[in-house]
């Protein structure tokens, strides 16, 4: 059953050097209060209505395919309209083991100055996620923003777009594949890596994950709220793709082997593109 709820979407204006800001994303009506603890609403121009948004009391299941989808969210425990983004996404991995989805969720720094600072948001993540902004031909940094296998990018709280988009995710071909090995070494984990498949013009990106945690959110929008994670990327390294490889990631001090997992991603340089994916466990 799907339940009719509205949407909000909230977006930053961030400063690029030379004292401009993003400007504002094409067809969407942006109004940004004074008050930086408010959220930011938005509607289409189509018609410049209201946009409301089903979604699922239970997660909408991709259907199993030729291809794999690799989803990445960005979000931020600061932002109100995030935490039904972050629930999509737990609930798109619990219910769909067996099925090649690749989750990784990228908190994002920008919204650490407006009342709380998300204890797992990055400057790195932000920069992701701006790379983004000029793969995708997008106007502005916004969050949550879901983007699947590098190509399609949708509002990450719209469960039918996500779903939509894992299915034609899952439906392309794979080209190549990577195998991997990883040990904690000391405060590093150590990968060895084998990609069967075309290196040149592509990186290859190995991203540390915990799979789960939570926050007491006790000031900014989510004021109260505990919220819960799920894929959370602790750290990532990046270097061009090459047929056999080994590199060391620094591993953060919480650090476990339980609970935490590598995803190794292959990415077009010039498209953004991702044209495989794997995911392994790590030894001790």
């Amino acid at each position: 059953m799907l339940i009719k709820r509205k949407r909000t979407l909230a977006v930053i204006l961030l400063p690029i050097t030379g004292g401009l800001a993003w400007p504002i994303k094409n067809k969407i009506m942006i109004q940004i209060k004074q008050q930086i603890a408010k959220s930011v609403a938005f509607s289409f121009v189509l018609g410049i209505a209201s946009c409301t948004q089903a979604q699922s009391t239970k997660p909408l299941q991709p259907e199993p395919g030729k291809g794999f989808a690799v989803i990445e969210l960005f979000t931020s425990e600061g932002c109100s309209s995030c935490p039904p983004a972050d629930r999509l996404i737990g609930n798109l991995q619990q219910e769909n083991a067996g099925i090649p989805l690749y989750i990784l969720s990228y908190h994002v720094d920008y919204w650490d100055h407006q009342g709380w600072k998300d204890r797992f948001s990055s400057k790195a993540w932000s920069q992701r996620q701006q790379q983004y902004l000029q793969w995708l031909n997008l106007e502005t940094l916004y969050t949550p923003q879901i983007v699947v296998n590098g190509k399609m990018e949708n509002v990450g709280s719209d469960a039918k777009a996500t779903v939509s988009a894992i299915n034609e995710a899952l439906g392309s071909e794979e080209q190549g594949t990577i195998t991997m090995q990883a040990t904690q070494k000391g405060a590093e984990i150590e990968v060895c890596y084998q990609f069967n498949g075309q290196i040149n013009g592509n990186s290859i990106l190995l991203a540390l994950v915990q799979k789960n945690a939570s926050s007491n959110v006790s000031a900014g929008e989510n004021t109260g709220k505990h919220l819960p994670h799920v894929q959370i990327v602790r750290a990532m390294e990046q270097e061009d793709a090459s047929k056999d490889h080994r590199l060391l990631i620094k591993a953060p001090g919480d650090f476990s082997t339980t609970g935490w997992e590598l995803i190794a991603l292959v990415q077009n340089k010039k498209t953004g593109q991702i044209v495989s994916a794997a995911k392994s466990n790590i030894n001790q």
